[in-house]
């Protein structure tokens, strides 16, 4: 009978999806004293990590630690694995330390190291990682894979591409994962030529590692390597169809694109939303809602990313009817609660006039960001509301959301299309003391704005004049409309040739 339950206990413990069920688990191995078989104690444990109740399992550990047990190897790795996992990482430093401590009679095996090293990338303590590399070394582990690779993942987190390749020059066997891996990285870090050099000397190659190639050179824009990489690529995937229609579009080839994309053996929702976020990326906001119903009639559900690349083309075509439609039957309250979602509706409504609406999303969303928040503040200030521009923003702060430079734009905008000047003023200050946000040209030019319009523009060229940066056209242009304003001869050919020079374009001197 105990025979039997030994071998059934370790899949009850793999099933158990609770603490009480461990526990449970735990007494029938105590009253059967089945705990006293080698690695049932390291297997308890480490299921109670998994489970992600480090204080049981800690509690756990503590007490079998106690009885010196023969698994106790076992019963370290369990502990540190799940502290490298879960957390406290600092902790799976600590039990380490522990085990070497005791010399000969824990000694830290292939189990131990990946786990050490992945606490250490974590705490970013490269020092500590590099003292575990050394060990390793010492004891002829590094061509274990799973410590080569815990080593190569630490040297790739830290961004020394240079030490996680003489890591894996290092294997005696150089799996495709391994190899996929490192010119996975090396296309981040936009190394095509490393890339290249390891993919062509790979023995063997999968789909992934084709894909990772593929990648390297869309993300150098290097779209003809792409074209003819995916015309040699023996098996192609979902990810290299995808990949190279994001390479088109990023080319402007949406005629290429397009036809890719009707060539596709197979669709899901991320090529969808690839096709339509590249028409919405680059301005062509009708194919976008062209393509949107024959996804529909695909059968496929939207999801966050779907409903934000259709809301933005029906914000820049103004559709009004169309935003309302996808809000009332595609934004499902699971993905209302995305604030990016909502900070499309907002857009959506506010850019097509429905400022009373856009208002409505924003009160019932229950996860705001500063972006959404910006986007508020914009809309009431282009839409004449600077009195509740200005509510929202200090309810903005009162919430301990911290204004960026955009939000300041937002305000002053209010400011500017409210002509309250004093209000204006108060906030730039405010932008520079409270919150140390040196003004940006667009910021100036608002102001300067704001001050011509109100009949300050000698004050406006004393702004411009104080400047630290060089004033651009719009800058020019908004001094220009305020001299007209006033007449000011001097300032106003002051700021004729201010725009000629910094915008080349030598019509605006006409239209004066």
């Amino acid at each position: 009978m105990s025979l039997q339950l030994s071998h059934r206990v370790p899949i009850l413990l793999k099933d158990c999806a609770s603490k009480r069920q461990l526990d449970q688990i735990h007494g029938l191995l105590l009253t059967s004293c089945l705990h006293r078989l080698p690695g049932m104690r390291a297997i308890l444990v480490r299921r109670a990590t998994e489970l992600g109740d480090m204080a049981h399992a800690d509690l756990l550990f503590s007490s079998f630690r106690g009885t010196d047990p023969p698994d106790a190897v076992a019963l370290y790795n369990a502990m540190i694995r799940g502290c490298a996992y879960h957390g406290p990482h600092g902790r799976a430093l600590d039990l380490f330390a522990e085990m070497t401590r005791r010399g000969e009679g824990l000694p830290p095996d292939t189990f131990t190291y990946p786990y050490v090293v992945d606490a250490c990338a974590r705490l970013k303590v490269w020092r500590s990682a590099e003292a575990v590399h050394c060990r390793v070394l010492k004891e002829g582990l590094d061509a274990v894979p799973a410590v080569g690779s815990s080593l190569l993942a630490f040297y790739v987190a830290r961004g020394s591409l240079g030490d996680a390749r003489r890591v894996f020059d290092g294997f005696a066997i150089k799996t495709v994962g391994l190899s996929n891996r490192m010119v996975s990285e090396y296309a981040k870090a936009r190394d095509i030529k490393s890339a290249w050099e390891l993919f062509d000397a790979m023995a063997e190659r999968d789909v992934v590692s084709w894909n990772a190639m593929l990648t390297a050179y869309v993300k150098a824009a290097d779209v003809v390597a792409a074209k003819e990489l995916f015309a040699r690529m023996p098996v192609k995937n979902i990810i290299s169809w995808t990949t190279m229609i994001r390479a088109l579009s990023d080319a402007g080839d949406f005629v290429g694109m397009r036809s890719l994309f009707n060539r596709m053996p197979e669709r899901n929702l991320v090529s969808w939303n690839c096709i339509l976020s590249s028409y919405t990326k680059h301005g062509r906001f009708r194919q976008a809602l062209q393509m949107f119903p024959r996804m529909l009639l695909e059968g496929l559900i939207p999801d966050s990313f779907t409903v934000v690349s259709v809301l933005s083309a029906c914000e820049n075509l103004r559709k009004l009817r169309l935003g309302r439609w996808i809000h009332a039957n595609l934004v499902t309250p699971a993905l209302q609660v995305h604030a990016e979602v909502g900070t499309a509706l907002i857009q959506m409504y506010a850019m097509c006039g429905d400022i009373a609406r856009a208002l409505v999303v924003f009160f019932k969303m229950d996860r705001k960001d500063v972006f959404t928040w910006n986007v508020m503040i914009r809309a009431l200030a282009v839409h004449r509301q600077a009195d509740d521009a200005f509510k929202l923003f200090d309810l903005m702060r009162k919430q301990g959301f911290r204004p960026n430079h955009f939000t300041f734009m937002g305000v002053l905008l209010a400011c500017r299309y409210g002509s309250l000047l004093d209000e204006g003023r108060r906030l730039f200050d405010m932008m520079q003391k409270d919150y140390g946000i040196p003004p940006s040209l667009q910021h100036y030019g608002c102001l300067i704005d704001l001050l011509c319009c109100n009949g300050h523009v000698d004050e406006a060229v004393a702004v411009l004049q104080g400047m630290p940066c060089r004033p651009d056209s719009e800058v020019w242009r908004a001094l220009l409309g305020g001299c007209r304003i006033e007449a000011g001869l001097g300032s106003a050919e002051e700021a004729t040739m201010g725009v000629v020079e910094s915008s080349g374009d030598e019509m605006c001197v006409a239209s004066t």
